[in-house]
């Protein structure tokens, strides 16, 4: 508690305020992700056995991209807005000013651990707020590196992290501090409860949850093409991925021919012993491991199926002939089996999707122009690509963020600065001319009025 407060203080002396201050806070974090790209490495290894190149290109990449961004644009984004002021009060100027929110607090799943905690703080930093970051503690290598590089860029009272069970770490933190927002990352039935305890004190927050993405294939996709694409989208970071396609709607005509490229895609990629694949991970935890086991018993399975529990190891999977009412099309998958289920017409495929509503991403493969307008003006999901998969994730000029059940609020690039910002109006008046129209009494001022304000 008395460590949170310090962290208030900080802020609340203007420390944070100035454009030169946020700049070489970035260029800070800047400096000690490169410093310790080796680190990183090893961490994301032991912890989900990723690759140096899946490390780089979905973690450490991505932060350093982000921060390079901020850093070319904070002097715009703090600059304040000039906005039309209208003749009720002529003569005026208008300005929006971005204002800091506070102390602010980051909690980042276990997935993407270092991404997902470092590219808030970013937009966190870059809007001039102190921050208080929560990792996973299901990735506890990750874990122990933020601690080391936040300690050895940041004062204290500044940016501070903070381990342990998140559960009783977050309920504590929470009970005794008010935080000015709440950034998390993470499951619907986490996310729930943090939203409990921050509503009694009327926090703002931002939700990015998950769901079941689904990802579309109709009749006249480009099937090779979209096969290897969904195969890298699906089974990156071995399908830990909370916009990974989770389940594959095909046309009936295309089923089987997308079936054989998509298992040709998976022994392309990963060849016939995915468990010794440089490019392919593990699964973080044994818990997670029981749960995606149960799922293979919830279908016919197409292509893979082995798995090790003393690796953590399941085999990149293509199940078919599931029921809706099962377990794997109720509950995110978010791990490395992919159901595939076929369908007649649009409007069918319509239905499923909708059964489990509002997801995170949303993938669709046609070369159709009025299928693709059909398929977007029908299903409400937070972004997603059409003919690939992932990628809108990576465009800092585009929002990332989840709708309804898949969560509210959107990141990436200003988008992050806007979170982490309050809009404050700012009207200035000259005191001449002052007509005396404006003023009471308004009786036969009626037209005058409706000139004005009209």
């Amino acid at each position: 508690m008395e460590d949170l407060i310090k962290l208030s203080n900080f802020y609340h002396q203007g420390n944070t305020l100035s454009y030169n201050f946020r700049l070489e806070s970035l260029k800070k974090l800047q400096l000690a992700i490169l410093n310790n790209e080796e680190a990183i490495y090893d961490a994301l290894f032991s912890d989900l056995k990723k690759s140096k190149e899946e490390s780089w290109s979905s973690e450490t990449g991505q932060i350093l991209e982000e921060i390079k961004f901020a850093i070319k644009h904070l002097h715009r984004w703090m600059k304040p807005e000039k906005v039309s002021t209208g003749l009720l009060s002529f003569p005026s100027k208008g300005r929006i000013y971005k204002d800091p929110l506070g102390v602010v607090l980051i909690i980042a799943p276990w997935n993407y651990p270092l991404q997902l905690i470092m590219v808030p703080l970013v937009g966190a930093i870059a809007a001039g707020n102190c921050v208080v970051l929560k990792p996973s503690e299901s990735a506890p290598a990750t874990e122990k590196l933020i601690l080391k590089i936040i300690k050895e860029t940041f004062d204290e009272e500044y940016v501070k992290v903070v381990t342990g069970d998140g559960a009783e770490v977050v309920n504590s933190m929470m009970s005794n501090f008010r935080f000015d927002h709440i950034f998390y990352t993470g499951s619907a039935h986490v996310g729930k409860e943090i939203y409990k305890l921050a509503a009694k004190d009327l926090i703002p927050v931002t939700m990015e949850l998950g769901g079941k993405s689904p990802c579309i294939v109709e009749s006249d996709a480009i099937i090779k093409v979209a096969a290897r694409r969904i195969v890298l989208g699906k089974f990156l970071n071995a399908g830990q991925t909370c916009i990974a396609p989770d389940y594959v709607l095909v046309h009936s005509s295309k089923k089987e021919e997308l079936l054989k490229e998509v298992a040709s895609a998976i022994e392309q990629f990963y060849t016939g012993q995915p468990q010794t694949s440089y490019d392919y991970g593990k699964i973080i935890n044994q818990k997670r491991f029981q749960t995606l086991i149960g799922f293979l018993e919830e279908g016919n399975i197409y292509f893979g199926g082995k798995s090790s529990e003393d690796s953590l190891y399941i085999e990149p999977t293509i199940i078919t002939d599931v029921s809706m009412e099962n377990s794997i099309m109720k509950e995110e998958i978010f791990g490395p089996i992919l159901p595939v289920i076929s369908f007649e017409t649009t409007e069918e495929a319509m239905d499923i999707v909708r059964q489990n509503k509002n997801p995170l991403a949303f993938y669709l493969f046609t070369e159709n122009k009025n299928t693709e307008t059909e398929w977007l003006q029908q299903i409400r999901f937070g972004g997603g690509c059409i003919n690939n998969c992932l990628l809108h994730f990576a465009n800092k000029s585009m929002p990332f963020g989840g709708v309804g059940y898949s969560g509210f609020g959107a990141y990436h690039g200003k988008f992050t600065f806007n979170v982490f910002s309050h809009c404050k109006s700012v009207l200035k008046s000259a005191t001449w001319p002052d007509p005396g129209f404006k003023y009471p009494s308004f009786k036969g001022k009626l037209k005058w009025l409706k000139k004005v304000i009209g």
